[in-house]
């Protein structure tokens, strides 16, 4: 598995078709350790409506979500790249802690520095309620 800086600009289809699939892997791990270090130490992001500045405030926002967010499993897709740029669309699914499943969709802008972390994200997410049998991610 491709660690954080092995991918790195100027992309192209295949190593930005790379990036998205080593993030994919990365967030399905539920580790915000290993998920902060594919950010600069000073990332800025937009998820929702919280704005983090660095891996500190990432860490601790990847612990409170997957408390939060049960089951959590991901699937992203390219939308487009460019030279230090890429776009993503993504779905995941998790249940809350009263087992009500949730489909969340979004769209990701990132840039990406020259050593290939990520320092900028900025993340749109609309949240979906669902029946437990109507998931379409499959589970490890």
């Amino acid at each position: 598995m491709p660690s954080p800086t092995d991918i790195r600009p100027p992309f192209t289809a295949e190593t930005a078709a790379a990036k998205v699939q080593a993030a994919e892997d990365a967030w399905n791990s539920r580790d915000p350790e290993r998920v902060a270090l594919a950010y600069t130490e000073d990332s800025e992001w937009r998820n929702r409506d919280e704005f983090l500045n660095g891996r500190d405030e990432i860490r601790e926002f990847l612990r409170r979500k997957w408390a939060r967010e049960q089951g959590y499993r991901l699937k992203k897709s390219m939308w487009a790249f460019g030279d230090n740029r890429i776009a993503v669309r993504f779905e995941y699914e998790s249940h809350d802690e009263d087992g009500q499943w949730w489909r969340s969709y979004g769209n990701e802008n990132w840039e990406f520095d020259e050593t290939g972390l990520m320092a900028k994200r900025y993340a749109s997410i609309n949240d979906v309620r669902i029946d437990a049998g109507d998931r379409r991610i499959a589970v490890d």
